[in-house]
């Protein structure tokens, strides 16, 4: 891939989901993904620089936020311990499914994506008839696998993995027989970038807890979870030939989708991660009663700022006539909330160093998209291709958990999925 636009392009939409995904790490579950998948998507629609898709571009953040929100319900914490073990046994078997739990995070969240970009008034996507094709594989594989066979991921965690991967099963299914190659191929290399991306962040965890490393190795593991599932993301999109639709916007559509993203997904941020107990726990000195409902107050205001901007500009003249500006400044306002939201977390004197570095990745992602124009580079999607890769990253992993077992010799919280004789 030689054209440089397009490495920047995806390179932009990388960057943005890999600083809002680690800044979830200060969040977690469903909603933390929800916000980091609406960044995503947001910024894909600026790289892509289409008139039509910004005539749209708060269904298409929905189903970022839906689509990379899911992924929030599967529980890893115990698998990134098996990384952490001493044998190669173990150890590869938790970056291998952290590679398979990365895998279901980019086909749900690329494949929605995907669809939300082809869905207009010319080619209506069948939304009902998809989540409700998603659900039943989702109940009837967890069935299968774990009330059933009994193949546990993770025990004695939630195995609601099983329930990602039937819901992605129905979601390739339902791709592959309308003949969405364009949402396949998104979807597919959304998969692989953000399976590499996880266990080459739990190999680099281990590698920097075995030196002895002080730094938040964890965040770095989410991170990359982020760049390499937006990278895909955005490489499947750019590579891939995408209808024009009907470019006036039509506010009345996304008025619910703006609500859900800029509103209710926050809210839920806020009310599940503003609990004055846990606020007490890491502000500096405890922090008094009128600090902590400072602190919130400000969440609040700030969530509604953004909610009232994206209402206003929906419905205004603006959008209509510079509608990439409009998008652009909603974008950094949005993503600037989350971080702000970090920072007022973790307390009002000092600071995790990774944090200023969300700042600086935002200022970076608003600079190449700044300096990048719309390319698209059009390529057919070659299942055989992606199975190759998927291999050899898969023999990448297993050199990883090779090089990870020698680079210490007992790390706290590992973890032992089998006994080794």
């Amino acid at each position: 891939m030689r054209n440089k636009n397009l490495q920047l392009s995806i390179l932009a939409v990388g960057l943005a989901l890999a600083t809002a995904w680690a800044v979830r790490g200060r969040f977690g579950h469903e909603q933390g993904a929800a916000w980091a998948g609406a960044i995503g998507a947001l910024c894909l629609v600026l790289a892509a620089r289409r008139r039509d898709w910004y005539a749209k571009v708060f269904q298409i953040a929905f189903a970022g936020a839906v689509g990379w929100g899911i992924s929030g319900m599967m529980s890893y914490g115990l698998i990134v311990g098996y990384g952490r073990a001493n044998d190669f046994g173990n150890a590869f078997y938790g970056l291998l499914m952290l590679f398979v739990i990365g895998v279901l995070y980019g086909i749900i969240g690329g494949g929605l994506v995907g669809l939300s970009l082809l869905d207009s008034r010319q080619q209506r996507i069948p939304w009902a008839t998809l989540f409700a094709e998603m659900v039943a594989f989702a109940l009837l594989t967890y069935g299968l696998i774990i009330n059933q066979l009994e193949w546990f991921m993770t025990p004695p965690r939630s195995e609601l993995w099983a329930c990602g991967l039937g819901a992605s099963i129905a979601l390739i299914w339902f791709v592959v027989r309308n003949g969405y190659e364009n949402v396949l191929k998104t979807a597919m290399w959304a998969a692989l970038g953000a399976g590499f991306g996880f266990a080459l962040g739990n190999f680099i965890q281990v590698v920097g807890a075995g030196f002895g490393i002080k730094f938040n190795f964890w965040n770095v593991m989410e991170y990359l979870i982020g760049l390499g599932g937006g990278a895909g993301m955005a490489y499947g999109v750019f590579t891939s030939s995408w209808p024009e639709a009907e470019e006036r916007p039509a506010p009345r559509a996304g008025i619910i989708p703006l609500l859900f993203v800029a509103l209710f997904v926050p809210f839920v941020v806020w009310d599940q991660s503003f609990v004055t107990s846990k606020m007490k726990e890491v502000i500096d000195g405890g922090g008094s009663e009128s600090v902590i409902l400072l602190f919130k107050l400000l969440a609040i205001l700030g969530i509604l700022g953004v909610t009232v901007y994206g209402l206003r500009k929906l419905y205004s003249s603006e959008f209509l006539e510079t509608p990439r500006r409009t998008i652009a400044t909603f974008f950094a306002l949005y993503t600037g909330l989350y971080i702000f939201l970090s920072f007022l977390v973790t307390g009002y004197l000092t600071h995790p160093p990774e944090q200023y570095l969300y700042i600086v990745n935002l200022v970076a992602i608003l600079w190449l998209l700044s300096r990048t124009e719309a390319t698209f580079e059009v390529r057919a999607f070659r299942m055989g291709r992606w199975t190759a890769v998927a291999f050899i990253l898969i023999v990448i992993i297993a050199v990883l958990a090779f090089a990870a077992i020698h680079s210490h010799e007992g790390l706290r919280g590992s973890n032992m999925r089998f006994v080794i004789n």
